[in-house]
């Protein structure tokens, strides 16, 4: 089952190409992606991976982690490239 969290995320563009991505409210949480398409996944991931961690070091997740419930409206902001 998917749970849908909602977390602020800061994309720092790398001189190579890409970005490293990181969370402000969760220091663990940290990626990289090439390119805005990969962000969204890689961070799944990411956060996948952390609360894994914290599962399996029997730590419960820090309390700014709040799933939001399915039923619930949502704010959201997003990245939307558009190409003019």
């Amino acid at each position: 089952m998917k749970s849908i969290y909602k977390l602020p995320l800061i994309l720092e563009p790398q001189p190579e190409g890409g970005y490293t991505i990181t969370c402000p409210i969760l220091p663990d949480l940290i990626t990289e992606a090439d390119n805005l398409n990969e962000v969204i996944p890689n961070v799944a991931d990411a956060l996948t991976a952390l609360i894994e961690a914290y599962e399996d070091l029997n730590k419960p997740l820090p309390e700014v982690l709040q799933e939001i419930t399915p039923n619930s409206a949502m704010w959201t902001e997003t990245l939307i490239p558009v190409e003019l």
